[in-house]
């Protein structure tokens, strides 16, 4: 991957942060505050995070809203030293932004994303968009594409989803996801959750919970009621955990992988 994005003009500093100019429009706010509105973004990628963050250059960002940080964390953000508190109409928001030591980022300010740390900027947008959690990598791909391959997922023996007409999402560094047409899936099966996720390549994801038995029944199955346009035809299906059920595509039963979601 760091030869891949030292290829596309990636920057690596002295401290180990890789960095490049992005020429999206970027802003950030607070309820209906803007505190950055910047034209020229860099991306940001921490040492051993798969996912990168903005920074932005000083004069495109309301540094009237930022004190000196009352009690600034140690050992976060490759050796950040400063950092500030945000504070909205009266109410403050610790350690929101901060500036990285590299030379190279001197005079730019990144701020923590809410739906991702919980603190920060509840708002963020790339152009007209709104984005979630984090910026979307531009060495990443996400490609929803549909098929014809007959797919079926069993939970604990039974089978939960059987279909002919599965879309096939491909997302960068993660396994394939096969989302399925509700009418293809036993809902008899499944219960609501409460669980609600964002992802900046997909949308906002809701949540069911398999009532049978198996070893894991919790939020094993995710919809995208209103994805975003670039994978619009996932829209209203339903995808499964690899990593907990077992899904066999055209007659092979896949190996469960290993990933971040096998807890």
């Amino acid at each position: 991957m760091t030869e891949l994005r030292t290829a596309r003009s990636v920057r690596a500093t002295a401290e180990g942060l890789l960095w490049e100019p992005s020429g999206r429009w970027v802003r950030g706010r607070v309820g209906e505050v803007t505190v950055v509105d910047s034209r020229r973004p860099v991306l940001v990628w921490e040492p051993a995070v798969p996912v990168p963050l903005y920074a932005f250059p000083r004069d495109e960002v309301r540094m009237d809203l930022l004190r000196p940080a009352a009690d600034p964390p140690t050992g976060t953000h490759t050796g950040s030293r400063i950092f500030y508190d945000l504070v909205v109409d009266g109410e403050p928001r610790p350690n929101a932004a901060w500036t990285f030591p590299a030379a190279d980022l001197a005079g730019h300010v990144a701020f923590e994303w809410f739906r991702r740390t919980g603190r920060g900027l509840d708002h963020w947008y790339e152009e007209d968009e709104e984005i979630f959690v984090h910026p979307r990598d531009p060495h990443k791909r996400v490609d929803a594409i549909p098929s014809s391959r007959h797919v079926r997922v069993e939970i604990g023996g039974t089978t939960a989803a059987d279909t002919r007409r599965p879309v096939l999402l491909f997302e960068t560094g993660l396994p394939t996801r096969y989302y399925i047409p509700r009418e293809d899936v036993d809902l008899g099966l499944l219960v609501p959750s409460d669980q609600v996720s964002a992802c900046p390549y997909k949308g906002t994801a809701t949540y069911w919970s398999w009532t049978g038995r198996a070893d894991h029944t919790s939020d094993l199955v995710w919809s995208y009621p209103d994805p975003l346009p670039a994978v619009g035809a996932i829209r209203g299906l339903f995808a499964f955990y690899n990593e907990l059920v077992d899904i066999v595509v055209d007659g092979e039963r896949l190996e469960r992988p290993v990933t971040p979601f096998s807890r």
